[in-house]
């Protein structure tokens, strides 16, 4: 998914090239906003304020799924007050995270996807 200031979303997946073997081709799909409307797309606050405006409630989530959500976070964050002992993994902006995200994923042999 591209964010602004360029709009859009890339799917890449492999497709069966045409012909009597069974090889795959790797497929790239793009959609930009700017290639396809002469318009630019609102800002998220420019759609918050209108539908704000005109009372339609259809992107703004309900409080019982807000509590939902808090219900799961905070035993966490109590958890890392109140006992200093559990980590806290920190890492730098614009990383590829802490190192500890890592160690998760060897442990079944596995590993993240390069970000670049």
């Amino acid at each position: 998914m591209h964010i602004q200031p360029d709009e859009g979303i890339s799917l890449q997946f492999g497709a069966k090239i045409p012909g009597p073997e069974i090889t795959l081709g790797s497929v790239r799909m793009e959609f930009r906003y700017k290639d396809y409307f002469s318009t630019s797309p609102s800002t998220g606050y420019e759609t918050l304020v209108y539908d704000c405006m005109i009372g339609d409630q259809t992107l703004f989530i309900r409080a019982d799924c807000v509590e939902a959500g808090w219900a799961v976070v905070q035993p966490i964050l109590d958890l890392w007050r109140s006992d200093p002992s559990v980590p806290l993994e920190f890492y730098a902006a614009g990383s590829a995270g802490p190192s500890a995200a890592d160690a998760v994923l060897w442990r079944s042999d596995r590993q993240w996807r390069p970000l670049a």
